[in-house]
């Protein structure tokens, strides 16, 4: 089913639930990307992987929603390596190549205890585990 309506804007009822809390900007990437993927591949899990992968190149996800990247690019090992059979973790929308003080600021707005003493890795996870809880809170 087509994400975008003939305008070209997103269909809010079509995506999931953290991209209806995200921009518009947010919504068009991954909309766009999906229907340009259906085209491409049909309908499925391998359009959502693409979508998704588009929306990661300019958002990472900070709790419940998508909000955008400082600068562009693949968020993790796995999303740079690409391809059918993609290589490494992904870090589910956490902008894993960011640096540590921003990392360190996105733990602070989602609360995550300890966070002083955590290592980069470490910090990536917390916020993994605090966006799980976040999203499945909010459904």
């Amino acid at each position: 089913m087509p994400k975008t309506t003939s305008r070209g804007s997103a269909k809010k009822s079509e995506l999931p639930s953290t991209l209806q809390k995200s921009s518009a900007k947010a919504q068009r990437t991954f909309a766009k990307a999906h229907d340009a993927a259906v085209k491409e591949y049909g309908e499925g899990q391998r359009a959502h992987r693409v979508a998704y992968s588009a929306l990661k190149h300019s958002f990472e996800k900070v709790g419940d929603h998508w909000e955008p990247k400082s600068s562009k690019g693949p968020s993790d090992s796995r999303a740079r390596s690409g391809g059918p059979d993609p290589k490494g973790k992904s870090a589910e929308g956490v902008d894993a190549n960011a640096s540590k003080a921003h990392l360190m600021d996105i733990a602070r707005r989602l609360d995550i205890s300890g966070r002083s003493t955590m290592t980069k890795q470490q910090l990536v996870n917390a916020i993994k585990k605090a966006n799980r809880r976040s999203t499945s809170r909010s459904r």
